[in-house]
């Protein structure tokens, strides 16, 4: 995969450098197992026109409407689970203290988080802390209609551990499709069946390769391997009627002729489901930068799929922050002196850097794959050649990392896991603007820097595909956050400020990212294999001039970086050999790098950070509820204005969502 949404790491608090957010905003929302929902603020959606507000709206309700189809591509019993165990909820007559019912209660909230009976980090399937019996006796107790005809066979999914144990498994030598639990495939299909049949239908050095098997999902039919396309009248029709007919409104309120363009190939491309359609789709989207108001939606990103080649279902609907976004602009005006400069081999660096287009955005809502989890950037289209001939678009969402920052101010994690005070104030000081320059650089420059050789397959590194492009593009904003250019061309005033960015990465890549993982377990999503591959191998490679020192003080451990200089060659060093990979579709060094420094996790600094974290009461995964956007009318019907509003609570949502925007038959 060429492209990557960034995730909101295990950082410190850091003080904001901006303006700051209103005082009786309440950010937090709810709390339960390792989970923290926020909610998040959109600024300056009053001023936008009537116009904008209106098409703000439809493409909400457009986002709104896909919300089943991820829940199926994650799993064929979640949408029925998910009818049960609303059932159970919203009927429960008993004590809702009782532990029991509160225990269901946060299996419920997790259920919902994940989009399915799996966490939407690790993979694994929920365990529930309340009794089998619980859950019979309360499916019992139900209307009659309300009881699914399989009620028992899902009350056996959900506590019988080996039953999809893993939504997608990453597990080298493993059977990556039959052993994964999510619906891309139908059940009894193999790794290599699919493989097999991706390699037949694909066309020797075509320049302009279609994304195989991005919206379909494959089965055998008469023993032979098919694929069911994701469009009206195919799979996922039901949804996809909603989400056609609001794109088809919010057509009519465009803000120009290529937006309008964009919208309605985007409804030829649900109709149709003709991949061919979707890159024409991909290169008008990129090449539009005049509009204010943008939107993703369909299927997208690959991560949800063992083999990175089927798209989840996600949208983002947002618009542009006018005055953040000029940093972003910096970075794009600047892209062709930055691939120049790379420390990648000539040969792998483009000749001309085309299209590189970058905005700081407002999210106005999130949804599908993007939601309650959201990323902080984007980099779009993934298709390299796209890229190559046509650009690509880069947002960071900048109203989502302040939700961020603001909700972790005060937590302990500086005073529990920074080696000193001076640290500790380079990052309070220095860490906001070089965290959101790094997710600037890493979706602007790093995902659209670099070139494939001709002949390379694009999905030629198989299951470390995302692997390595995360890689790829983190290194390639660590590295040139240090460099005089940042300085230069005004992004910085100090030329230590990127050291906060450093620090944290190398802190968290090593170290408090795992707490993220279960006792025992090893590191298997993507963003987490890809920092800890960057920090651990600059660790190992650094160790003859001590670059990086794990210190010991008070029976703890702590990260020392001695000399930032070398540690910046350094990942320009690791940089030029994941582009090289990439670059020649080298699967077997690829596959070394992965497994040698992004997957094993050693169990002893492992039950250091747990216990450590457990002091600090730190949710380490955190998530958002959406704003509710009210369309106002007048007698005739006619949208008059459209209010926005923050009052609504984690269950009144996800109940609304379940009972208004279902799309699908389940």
């Amino acid at each position: 995969m060429a492209t990557a949404i960034a995730s909101m790491m295990l950082a410190p608090s850091c003080k904001k450098a901006d303006t700051a957010a209103a005082p009786d905003f309440d950010y937090t929302v709810d709390r339960f197992a390792d989970i923290e929902v926020l909610r998040y603020k959109v600024p300056d959606f009053e001023n936008l026109t009537l116009n904008q507000k209106i098409l703000v709206y439809y493409l909400t309700e457009a986002a709104l409407w896909g919300r089943d189809i991820l829940w199926d591509q994650n799993n064929a019993s979640n949408l029925a689970v998910r009818d049960m165990l609303e059932a159970v909820y919203t009927n429960y007559n008993g004590d809702r203290e009782a532990p029991d019912f509160k225990a269901f209660e946060t299996y419920l909230k997790q259920v919902w988080f994940g989009n399915g009976i799996h966490h939407h980090y690790s993979t694994d399937k929920f365990t529930p802390a309340f009794s089998r019996e619980f859950l019979a006796d309360q499916v019992g107790a139900l209307p009659a209609d309300m009881v699914p005809d399989n009620s028992e066979e899902l009350i056996e999914l959900i506590f019988n551990p080996a039953l999809d144990a893993k939504r997608v498994n990453q597990a080298a030598g493993q059977d990556l499709i039959a052993t994964s639990a999510n619906n891309m495939y139908e059940k009894g299909l193999t790794q290599d069946e699919v493989e097999a049949y991706f390699a037949s239908i694909k066309k020797a050095d075509d320049p302009t390769p279609i994304s195989y098997g991005l919206n379909t999902r494959l089965k055998k039919v008469d023993g032979k391997v098919v694929e069911e396309p994701y469009r009206l009248g195919g799979l996922y029709s039901g949804a996809i009627e909603h989400i056609v007919a609001n794109l088809d409104s919010a057509s009519n309120y465009a803000e120009n002729d290529a937006q309008r363009t964009i919208i309605r190939s985007l409804i030829d491309f649900y109709t149709t489901g003709d991949l061919a359609t979707f890159d024409r789709y991909s290169i008008e989207w990129a090449e539009d930068t005049a509009s204010q108001v943008d939107f993703i939606n369909g299927f997208i990103e690959s991560y949800g799929d063992p083999l990175g080649m089927t798209g989840s279902w996600e949208s983002i609907v947002n618009f542009k922050n006018m005055d953040a976004s000029a940093r972003t602009e910096t970075l794009s005006a600047n892209a062709q002196w930055f691939e120049d400069n790379s420390p990648v081999e000539a040969r792998f660096k483009k000749d001309k850097v085309k299209g590189v287009s970058a905005k700081v955005i407002t999210a106005a809502i999130l949804a599908g794959d993007s939601y309650p989890a959201t990323p902080i950037g984007i980099n779009l289209p993934n298709a390299n050649w796209i890229r190559a001939a046509h650009g690509s678009k880069s947002v960071t969402l900048e109203n989502i990392t302040q939700a961020y920052d603001e909700a972790s101010h005060g937590n302990g994690f500086n005073e529990e896991f920074v080696i000193d005070d001076a640290t500790s104030e380079l990052l309070d000081k220095y860490l906001f603007i070089t965290d959101n320059l790094h997710t600037d650089l890493h979706e602007c420059l790093g995902h659209g820097s670099g070139k494939l050789l001709p002949g390379v397959d694009p999905d030629a590194l198989k299951a470390h595909g995302s692997t390595i492009e995360e890689a790829r593009a983190d290194l390639f904003a660590l590295y040139y956050l240090a460099d005089p250019k940042m300085l230069e061309i005004g992004l910085l005033d100090n030329p230590d400020a990127y050291k906060a960015e450093y620090y944290k990465y190398i802190l968290n890549g090593m170290m408090t990212q795992l707490m993220r993982i279960e006792p025992g377990k090893d590191v298997e999503e993507a963003h987490m294999r890809n920092r800890k591959l960057i920090a651990e191998w600059a660790y190992e490679h650094g160790k003859a001039d001590n670059v990086i020192e794990l210190v010991k003080k008070d029976g703890k451990t702590y990260i020392q970086i001695n000399d930032y200089t070398a540690l910046r060659n350094l990942f320009g060093e690791l940089l030029a050999e994941i582009q090289r990979i990439r670059s020649t579709g080298d699967y077997n060094a690829a596959c070394e790098l992965v497994e040698q420094y992004a997957v094993k996790v050693d169990p002893e600094l492992h039950k250091e950070v747990l216990d450590r974290y457990a002091t600090l009461d730190i949710a380490p995964y955190k998530g958002f509820v959406n704003p509710v956007y009210t369309a106002v009318r007048d007698e005739n019907g006619n949208i008059t204005d459209v209010t926005i509003s923050y009052t609504e609570d984690y269950p009144q949502q996800m109940l609304r969502y379940s009972r208004d925007y279902s799309g699908l038959n389940h």
